[in-house]
């Protein structure tokens, strides 16, 4: 669901940055104040699997189309719903950038429409809920795929939105959100189920790590274990999982191919468009992951990024809880 900067206008985008910003901001503040640091590691290594498991395009039966996991859910129901937010919004902030996945300019729609809309939105509306009743096998699996549609379905919604407000394709938007809807609940489904396998894992091996985050209470101990399985899984899935990923285009492509009959759209012409583009040439050292380790390399990124902000965000609440008397 990574959009272009060719489906939006310099105003939307700029609009969708301003308030991606603002998320961050809130996400660091409410991180600071509410997660340990037993919780570092964890949510290092969880972004890191969330982005060797994105490349991982499943097939959706009978479209041509593909899709692959947002992780928002995932991610929220383990480490909170402000400390998924903060580490899925690093994972797509790499993608951006090392990677020239979405465009830069696009950038903050897509933090909007991939990570507020699902750990944001879907977590608490959904999940949260359904846990607060009794953290069961079956209210695990119904409340990930109940989470993951809405929080796919809210995504491709916004996505046509953004395309309709920008008014600068042609794509016409009660077409376009035909395509859109049905084909992200599919993929929603899939996420949902492959959600669900991971946290009946996580429940069988830390029971309390989910309960505590539908209760949002502070998690005890440190989960050595789950660091190393999702270390370990991140390494499997980008160093050698990914070949065997699904060729066919996205939800978003396969939507837009269906209206216009081609995958992608001409690349915009204005200014920021351009400068924007330029930037994002510079940075993209591995565009469309045309390096063998790619995977490896991301989640690496990935783990270093949010374990480097993560740490610097909650030593700050120690200082300043500690300050030092000369």
């Amino acid at each position: 669901m990574h959009m272009a900067d060719a489906l939006l206008s310099p105003p939307v985008a700029v609009t969708a940055g301003v308030a991606a910003a603002a998320l961050i901001g809130v996400a660091a503040r409410e991180t600071k104040k509410n997660t340990r640091e037993n919780m570092i590691p964890l949510m290092g290594v969880t972004g890191a699997f969330i982005f060797a498991a994105q490349m991982i395009n499943f097939t959706i039966p009978g479209t041509g189309s593909s899709g692959h996991i947002v992780g928002g859910v995932l991610l929220a129901a383990m480490l909170g719903p402000w400390a998924g937010f903060l580490t899925l919004a690093s994972v797509i902030i790499i993608q951006c950038l090392i990677f020239a996945d979405g465009g830069l300019m696009a950038l903050g729609c897509n933090l909007i429409n991939m990570g507020a809309m699902t750990a944001l939105v879907a977590y608490p509306l959904v999940f949260r809920p359904m846990m607060r009743r009794g953290v069961t096998t079956g209210r695990i699996v119904a409340a990930s795929i109940f989470a993951c549609i809405l929080g796919l379905e809210a995504g491709a919604l916004l996505v046509v939105a953004e395309t309709e407000l920008s008014g600068i394709t042609a794509l016409p938007w009660r077409e376009f959100i035909l395509f859109m809807l049905p084909i992200h609940l599919a993929i929603g489904l899939g996420e949902g189920l492959a959600t669900a396998a991971v946290l009946l894992f996580v429940q069988k091996t830390r029971p309390d790590l989910l309960a505590d985050a539908a209760t949002e209470r502070p998690v005890e101990g440190r989960p050595r274990r789950l660091v190393a399985v999702f270390a370990v899984l991140a390494l499997l899935l980008g160093g050698g999982l990914a070949f065997y990923a699904s060729e066919n285009p996205d939800g978003l492509e396969w939507s837009i191919s269906r209206v216009t009959g081609e995958t992608e759209l001409p690349d915009s012409e204005a200014p920021l468009a351009l400068s924007a583009g330029k930037v994002q040439t510079t940075t993209s050292v591995m565009p469309d992951y045309d390096n063998t380790l790619s995977g490896v390399i991301g989640s690496v990124m990935v783990l270093a990024l949010v374990w480097g902000v993560t740490s610097l965000i909650v030593s700050s609440r120690r200082t300043k809880a500690n300050p030092r008397h000369d």
